[in-house]
């Protein structure tokens, strides 16, 4: 795991290697333990690499790294799980290699397979192969988009890295993208190829480009969870094996390493499943590490943590948070993101990842992806009996009937305010093109956000609003056919939620203490196999994640496997309306966000009053808005500066 940057000159002007490694070096944290640099004999390609020394902790492993000539150079940024069977394949066809590194395997591909080589990867990974016969680059994201991979490109110049913090030295200006603003503001992320900084882009999950000397770029999609669904038709009773089968196989490829591994736990199915089947591939006791809250019962999962700690005999770790723990990481947050990812959870994955790393622990295993392959969240329950029933019979009433009932419930809104998500459903039912599903994380629907926005972004977002995004994405998932209406809900996830909120969150806040984390639940062969399975093994009698439950149902105890989902959550509703509200209301107040002239400084005002009032719930949109001031202060006004 690491920080990669690189430039390439079209333009016949030299890089500069002191200013590839100043950039560089806006990564340290991602990579500690080493540095290297590159530049080719030409002067026109700059290549750099921060190193989390992971796999081979000998000097042998610093990149990048090329071939025995010289003419491939990579920069790599992930874990291949697979390298091992790779080399030997490599090496019966004449191949050498200097290092036992899973990044010399990347060099060693491309001369074989070219773009193809993504097919025959297994694990996580951004990276960029310069080949400097072809005088081309090639880039790749992982299939799920677990490594983010941003880019600038100015015509004279093509400039790539892990973090977009690294590109801000060659970027003219600091601007903000009021579309992307708009979709932030929305899906609490910046859906690809977007980003907040106007003139920064970010590859798609599951995509490669190869970028020509000619300026000429060409971006391919190479995985997709619908397209590349696995074909699996056995009976009901082999859909729970053949899951375990490729959980453990996951696991176990996800155990490579050569420094400490351990594991971040909840106390909920997905994270005590990674603990068991983690604890039976070692002799020696998992490090496991657990957070909760001050003053918040409701939101500390310690007891079942500490049962499934205890069942396993895993050396484990807790720590704890409060109010003023958020409010004072607010500014160092936003400088580790980049861009806002505005869900609170952030803050608490941080200081569990400070605490993995002051324990000696470099690895973690995390849950993320399973709610969603395996349908897990209670609103997946809810929104597919939705779909099957209300929606399509409301759908089925006249549109004019439609349409009084939308203009009715926005009439009623002011007397109901906490009814708002009810009210967008009937709008959207009113639509001809309407989705009742935008994604498991919303902060502002079409009403809301027209409440917030000033004319000059309402008129920004006039050609691309959010509401397209939503559409697009169904119709990909509709062409690759999708069976239902479950999978076209798993589907709007794993294009925008999981890869560009709850990875790139994990990615930013692990990497942030020199952490790597890995995610079992995200194995691509597990995902393709998740996608086959029928709605019906995945929410049955009114309970997600079934045929997971099932499957691991002789590993934990039956209270923890079958106990309603509590969602790993923080306090923050309650912080606003007490603790922080008056911090909250100053914060917005003299935030340069103003400046702007995007967002209705008045409306927001309204939003903070409604939500202290405790008439609505509207803490979501609350940390949405004010990750966005401190964003626009630190990276835009520099009011706030954080060193690295």
């Amino acid at each position: 795991m690491c920080g990669i940057i690189g430039i390439i000159s079209r333009d016949g002007t030299r890089v500069d290697p002191e200013q590839v490694a100043a950039m560089r070096d806006t990564m340290r944290h991602r990579g500690p333990d080493d540095d290297g640099i590159w530049t080719s004999a030409d002067g026109c390609v700059g290549l750099g690499h921060r190193r989390l020394a992971i796999i081979d902790l000998s000097p042998a492993g610093r990149a990048p790294m090329g071939n025995e000539d010289g003419t491939v150079q990579v920069t790599f940024n992930g874990e291949i799980y697979n390298h091992v069977a790779l080399r030997r394949e490599l090496e019966a066809r004449g191949h050498v290699f200097r290092s036992y590194c899973d990044t010399e395997v990347l060099v060693h591909l491309w001369e074989e397979l070219g773009p193809a080589m993504v097919d025959r990867l297994v694990g996580m990974f951004a990276f960029v192969v310069w080949d400097g016969r072809r005088r081309q680059a090639f880039a790749a994201r992982d299939r799920l988009g677990i490594k983010p991979l941003y880019w600038i490109d100015d015509g004279r110049r093509f400039a790539f890295a892990s973090e977009i913090k690294a590109l801000l030295p060659i970027l003219p200006r600091r601007e903000v993208d009021p579309v992307a603003l708009s979709h932030y503001l929305t899906f609490v992320a910046v859906p690809p190829p977007r980003t907040l900084f106007a003139g920064v882009s970010k590859l798609a999950p599951g995509t490669s480009m190869r970028v020509h000397e000619d300026g000429r770029r060409e971006e391919q999609g190479f995985w997709d969870p619908l397209a590349n669904r696995g074909q699996f038709d056995g009976p009901v009773e082999d859909w729970a094996s053949e899951l375990r089968f490729r959980l453990e196989r996951s696991i176990d490829r996800r155990m490579m390493s050569d420094v400490p591994v351990g594991v971040f736990l909840s106390g909920g199915v997905d994270s005590s499943t990674n603990v068991a089947l983690m604890s039976r591939l070692v002799d020696h006791p998992i490090n496991s590490f657990s957070i909760g809250f001050h003053g918040a019962e409701a939101f500390n999962e310690f007891q079942w943590a500490r049962r499934v700690a205890e069942q396993f005999g895993t050396n484990h770790h807790e720590v704890m948070i409060g109010h003023e723990d958020l409010w004072s990481f607010l500014p160092r947050l936003v400088h580790h993101q980049d861009e806002p990812i505005a869900d609170p959870v952030c803050v608490p994955l941080y200081f569990v990842a400070e605490l993995a790393k002051q324990s000696g622990v470099t690895v973690v295993h995390v849950g993320e992806g399973a709610d969603e392959i395996f349908s897990g969240y209670p609103t997946y329950v809810q929104a597919h009996g939705i779909e099957r029933n209300q929606w399509q019979r409301l759908r089925s009433l006249p549109r004019p009937l439609r349409r009084a009932l939308a203009l009715g419930g926005s009439a009623a809104l002011h007397l109901r305010p906490d009814r708002e998500v009810h009210v967008e459903a009937l709008n959207r039912a009113a639509d001809p093109d309407g989705r009742l599903w935008w994604g498991g994380a919303v902060a502002f629907y079409e009403r809301g956000l027209e409440r917030i926005a000033t004319p000059e972004l309402a008129r920004a977002m006039c050609d691309h609003p959010p509401r397209e995004v939503v559409a697009g994405i169904a119709a990909d998932a509709d062409r690759l056919g999708a069976r239902d209406d479950l999978d076209r809900l798993i589907y709007q996830d794993l294009r925008l939620r999981l890869p560009e909120l709850l990875l790139m969150r994990v990615d930013k806040l692990t990497m942030a203490n020199s952490v790597e984390a890995r995610v079992p639940f995200l194995d691509h062969e597990l995902v393709e196999l998740a996608m086959a399975m029928p709605a019906d093994e995945k929410i049955r009698d009114g309970i997600g994640k079934h045929a997971l439950k099932r499957a691991v149902g002789d590993l934990l105890a039956d209270d923890l496997v079958w106990r309603p989902k509590q969602g790993f959550g923080t306090p923050v509703s309650d912080w606003f309306r007490g603790e922080l509200g008056s911090r909250l209301e100053r914060r917005l107040g003299n935030s340069a966000l103003d400046e702007l002239g995007l967002v209705d400084r008045d409306a927001v005002s309204s939003v903070l009053n409604l939500h202290r009032s405790g008439r609505a719930e509207r803490s979501f949109q609350l940390w949405n808005i004010l990750n966005l001031a401190e964003w626009v202060d630190h990276w835009i006004a520099g009011h706030d500066p954080v060193a690295a």
